[in-house]
């Protein structure tokens, strides 16, 4: 895994440039450096080396470099796409998965993308055509930004990388933030920098060397109609799944240095390592968190696995401490503000793995979303059922199967769930009614924004954009197939693989894989019926029909638990107080996103209320407000461009005309 940059039409002294923006990513790959630079465009890479140990420094050429590559990511079936191209007649020097894709355009353009199996982003420049291309893997795995700066085009794997050229402007867009609080991230191809965008997944941008910007997708969630989903019965399903994730693994253990394993204790994560363990590694080195508090912990889950597979597990011990400590550190790794302090604790098990020497770890993420793992695909199928008789007695007492601990109060709880998850006859037409409710409850925090903020924002409500967005055909399509597009499109690819998943984990500079999001196994989900996956209330049905049988019976029937990290006492339970600086009245008044005074209030409820922390909407406009305030202080307020100083190249191809 590594860290790309680059510019087109990039003026005097490219070189300098690149070496400084790849600087500012360092992280993302310290093992070497690379830059290429010609009278049209400059290239920059800092590689994490994991594949072609000996050979694989970067730009790398076709056989007359003509064509260069700079690359973030693997690409998985790299040996079969070698053969191939080998037998067309292409000269493969390298060792390396990047060559592959250099010869795979040589070959096919940008159809080459349909032929590769990975998590990626690259960009290609074509000396003859004088054209730069630029692609994104399926689903988001791996970052790309753009934006423009005169009449410069620039590309990088995070943003603070376009920042160093001071040209760049650096202002939070206010509609970002609306998006950020409402759907709980931005929507791509929108960053929450004003004029910085993000190559959506599974698109591509070709641009010649005016700047003239084609942009296409090559890849989208597939809709398969009840009609042609296969296969015919479910033990022949359980059957293709196993093969197709046993090979979606074995594929992902392809490196040149160790591979170990993240082991959370819940099903997705034990699911993975068995079959690592079974079947290509019995020596499995596995890595977990656990919790001081108990509400959060998972540690007898994952110690039972730990003894059912016999691995070399590390865990990590986080209290309320470490992640107030580093909580400003993933807010500049992210670059956008988060809603949970769920990445902290991320980042840290992402240092533990490094301390131990490994550069590649495979994770249970995706499972949930692939498979209808979590109760938002319950609520709605509930509500769906509901709504089909809004006056029934009965068919709402269904939640209580979802949250049985809120019936403290039996008789006040099913009001107040009745209320909040109301239904009218006809309400589950409604494109994005799986996702109304969460929007809808998450979107009340925007009463925090200030004056100003309200101002800009006047009438603009996030869905408006997602509605947009989709499909023609969405709202003809079950229940549970729109539910899953939506968290895939935008809560999957926009926060959990990159606030909780790439940015965190390349901090430490290491490279995460994932099983689950191999886009056959996606394909595969996506041509299954509902029932299948969410068989009345039973989530990922097919999953555990398919691999129960591998790992303890407490882990495959219990509860569902949900990833979180501690908030409250992080922050306002003693220790270091920066959190009451930056939410201070001086400091909400300077950056001018929120309102004081509401703010305030929210404070002091956290502070004298602990029942008050119950409340996941409100924990969530703490750490948005937070997150956001140090946000400005890193890169609107103190982010210095010059302060980055240019990295030592490794290696340099230039190919200019007329050198300076």
């Amino acid at each position: 895994m590594c860290g790309i940059a680059g510019i087109l039409k990039p003026g005097p002294e490219p070189q300098q440039l690149v070496a400084r923006m790849i600087a500012a990513m360092r992280h993302r790959g310290p093992d070497e450096t690379g830059i290429y630079v010609d009278d049209h465009v400059a290239l920059g890479h800092a590689r994490l080396s994991i594949i072609g140990l000996a050979d694989g420094t970067q730009p790398i050429g076709n056989e007359d470099g003509t064509l260069w590559i700079v690359f973030n990511g693997e690409i998985f079936n790299y040996p079969a796409l070698k053969v191939d191209l080998e037998k067309r007649g292409h000269s493969i020097r390298t060792g390396t998965d990047t060559e592959i894709i250099v010869h795979m355009y040589e070959e096919y353009g940008p159809d080459c993308l349909r032929h590769l199996n990975g998590q990626f982003a690259f960009a290609i420049w074509d000396s003859r055509q004088e054209t730069l291309f630029l692609a994104r893997d399926r689903v988001g795995i791996r970052p790309l930004h753009y934006c423009r700066a005169g009449d410069r085009f620039l590309f990088a794997s995070e943003i603070k990388a376009l920042f160093v050229d001071p040209s760049v402007t650096r202002e939070l867009d206010t509609r970002a933030l609306s998006q950020v609080f409402t759907v709980w991230t931005t929507l791509t191809p929108t960053t929450v920098f004003k004029d910085v965008y993000e190559l959506p997944p599974g698109h591509f941008m070709l641009l010649d060397k005016r700047g003239m910007v084609r942009m296409e997708p090559f890849w989208s969630i597939p809709y398969v109609p009840p009609g042609a989903r296969e296969p015919a019965s479910l033990e022949h399903a359980t059957e293709q799944l196993r093969e197709l994730l046993l090979d979606a693994i074995r594929i992902r253990l392809r490196a040149d240095v160790p591979v170990g394993a993240y082991l959370s204790g819940g099903l997705d994560s034990s699911i993975i390592t068995a079959l690592i363990s079974g079947h290509f590694n019995n020596n499995l080195r596995t890595f977990s968190i656990g919790f001081k508090e108990q509400a959060f912990d998972e540690t007898p889950y994952q110690q039972m696995m730990v003894e059912h597979l016999g691995t070399d597990h590390s865990r990590l011990l986080i209290d309320n401490g470490d992640i107030r400590e580093n909580f400003p550190a993933v807010v500049r790794h992210c670059e956008k503000p988060i809603l949970r302090t769920a990445p902290v604790p991320m980042y840290l098990l992402s240092r533990l793995v490094r301390e131990n020497n490994f550069k590649v770890v495979l994770t249970g993420e995706g499972a949930d979303e692939v498979f209808a793992g979590y109760n938002i695909f319950k609520e709605a199928k509930i509500r769906q059922f509901w709504s089909k008789n809004p006056g029934s007695a009965f068919r709402p007492l269904l939640l209580e199967r979802l949250y049985p601990y809120i019936f403290k109060n039996p008789a006040r709880a099913r009001t107040y769930l009745r209320k909040f998850f109301a239904v009218t006859a006809g309400s589950a037409a409604d494109p994005i009614f799986s996702h109304r409710i969460r929007w809808g409850n998450t979107g009340k925090n925007s009463t925090f924004f200030s004056s100003r903020v309200m101002a800009e924002l006047g009438s603009y409500q996030p869905e408006t954009d997602v509605l947009h967005a989709l499909p023609a055909d969405f709202g003809d399509r079950d229940m549970l197939s729109r539910a899953q597009t939506l968290e895939m499109e935008i809560f999957l690819s926009n926060y959990l693989l990159s606030s909780q998943g790439d940015r965190v984990a390349m901090g430490n500079s290491l490279e995460l894989r994932v099983p689950f999001l191999d886009y056959r196994v996606i394909e595969f989900a996506m041509k299954l019926p509902p029932q299948w996956k969410l068989k009345v209330l039973k989530e990922k049905f097919i999953l555990k029909k398919t691999f129960g049988a591998l790992i303890p019976d407490e882990i495959v029937s219990r509860p569902k638990h949900p990833y979180r990290a501690p908030i409250r006492d992080v922050f306002f339970g003693g220790g270091d107080g920066y959190a009451h600086e930056y939410l201070s009245e001086g400091n909400l008044k300077k950056t001018g996103y929120f309102n004081p005074l509401k703010t305030r209030n929210l404070v002091n409820r956290f502070i004298k209320d602990d029942r008050f922390v119950e409340s996941e909407t409100q924990n969530m406009a703490l750490i948005g407000i937070l997150s956001t305030q140090i946000l400005h202080e890193q890169y609107i307020e103190n982010f210095f461009a010059q302060s980055v100083q240019p990295v030592a190249v490794d290696k340099i191809i230039d190919r200019r005309k007329a050198k300076t």
